[in-house]
């Protein structure tokens, strides 16, 4: 019976230069198939003097004395089969893209597969760098950067808050009636932090209430927290609040992304759907899409 869970680390000694696959398969007890298709999904990692560790995902790589190994064996991650993103927009050198719910940003150390990033590396064929994050509940755009010029400057504009940032969040109850506005400002982890949010519709037979909600400061699970503490959780968190349980899911998207581009100067606008099943875009120059990467 194979395990569901290994983690090893090895360094390759003289006399075990074999390739990638055997040797994992010699070290997990795991069939070479398995150890494959978790070397293709990124369960395992390669640190050869002092260049920074990487995903090997080539089972025939050859391996030299004093290279690392890491392998991260999770046969649930593993078998599961992630929702599909879709591209939106190419904007040279990065682009825009929905998330759907249940997809990550971006693999962990026990495969990629599930990912975003890993999604549209294998779409467009090309470099791919993280810009932002978005809970892997949520749903939303996000942008991808194509080369580490890019992933600085639009991560700047990020860290900078230079990017303006909306989303539609549905609650428990309501917290005032269609117009009303109020803001959060208690603060998470011991650093402030500032939530806005109006109310733009109210459902009494559902018992809920539609937000547009905007963050200037960007906290681990800020919305979600910051609406669970005045007592209006997010329908559908699996972590926080109580009676907001939902069937559809976190009802929480990131509907809107607004910034001026660090290489053209203009202002690029793209907001999704209040279905999620596509985007606009505005301003500067062209977007070619949608486009699906399926």
């Amino acid at each position: 019976m194979t395990a569901t869970r290994i983690e090893l680390e090895h360094v390759v000694s003289a006399g075990e230069e074999r390739d990638a696959c055997t040797l994992l398969a010699a070290l997990s007890g795991l069939p070479k198939g398995r150890v494959k298709d978790a070397m293709s999904k990124g369960a395992v990692g390669l640190r050869r003097g002092r260049a920074p560790a990487r995903r090997l995902r080539r089972a025939t790589a050859a391996l030299y004395a004093g290279d690392r190994l890491s392998l991260c064996y999770d046969a649930g991650l593993l078998a599961r089969q992630p929702p599909q993103d879709r591209l939106l927009h190419r904007l040279g050198r990065y682009s825009v893209w929905y998330k759907p719910p249940g997809l990550m940003a971006q693999g962990n150390r026990c495969g990629d597969h599930c990912s975003l990033l890993r999604q549209a590396e294998q779409a467009l064929r090309r470099e791919v760098h993280l810009v932002h994050r978005l809970d892997r509940e949520a749903e939303g755009l996000m942008l991808v950067a194509h080369d580490g010029e890019a992933a600085a400057k639009l991560s700047a504009l990020f860290a900078n808050r230079r990017v303006e940032k909306r989303y539609r969040v549905e609650v428990r109850g309501a917290p005032g009636p269609v117009g009303a506005a109020g803001r959060i400002d208690t603060p998470l982890d011991g650093k402030p932090a500032l939530t806005a949010y109006r109310v733009t519709a109210v459902d009494a037979g559902r018992g809920t209430a539609w937000l547009e909600v905007a963050i200037e400061t960007g906290r681990l699970h800020q919305i979600r927290r910051h609406l669970d503490a005045i007592g209006h959780p997010v329908l559908g968190d699996p972590r926080y609040g109580t009676g907001n349980r939902n069937t559809e899911g976190l009802r929480l998207s990131a509907c809107r992304l607004a910034f001026r581009c660090p290489f053209t100067g203009a202002r690029r606008e793209f907001s999704l759907d209040a279905a999620g099943s596509g985007a606009a875009a505005a301003g500067g120059e062209a977007a070619a899409g949608p486009e699906r990467t399926a």
